[in-house]
């Protein structure tokens, strides 16, 4: 299974896939998108879903696993997150991939096994996981790449609670 994590934001989009080949996960390329400060939001957005989609197309995913946004205390920043999220997700859907969104804590807790885990433990046991000779950067990287462990990990759960309910 090959799956692509989205760390959403408008300025800064970070993504990364990982495959995993029974209990053995290895990272098959991330990277981030960018888009120019002062640009109009509606040309960033595209930028950003050309972008993902040109991942899509690059590599191949079978699944997709993005960020649920929280909100936070800054209103116009959450909005502008929700819409880089938005198309991101939209991208993922016309490439007919399942969407898989996960929260910041289950990320945390699923792979640094503590929710309360910073930027450098989580970057710290993405590279461990993924057995990379040196840490991740940018975060928005790292943060993909474990958006995509995450989803490597809870997808066999997943699919139990699912066939149970048959």
């Amino acid at each position: 299974m090959r799956t692509i994590g989205i760390d959403p934001g408008t300025a800064i989009m970070g993504w990364g896939v990982v495959e995993q080949q029974g209990s053995t996960l290895t990272l098959v390329a991330c990277g981030v998108l960018t888009t120019p400060a002062g640009m109009a939001q509606a040309e960033r957005l595209l930028i950003l879903h050309n972008g993902v989609r040109e991942c899509i197309d690059k590599y191949q995913p079978d699944s997709g696993a993005i960020e649920e946004l929280f909100f936070s205390k800054n209103v116009t920043t959450a909005i502008t997150v929700a819409q880089a999220r938005g198309v991101a997700m939209l991208a993922l859907a016309q490439a007919g991939l399942v969407v898989n969104e996960y929260k910041p804590i289950v990320v945390k807790q699923t792979v640094a096994g503590y929710g309360g885990a910073d930027k450098k433990q989580m970057q710290e046991m993405v590279r461990l996981t993924l057995r990379l000779p040196s840490i991740i950067k940018p975060d928005d990287v790292a943060d993909a790449i474990a958006l995509a462990i995450c989803h490597a990990y809870n997808v066999p759960m997943t699919r139990r609670i699912r066939d149970a309910n048959i």
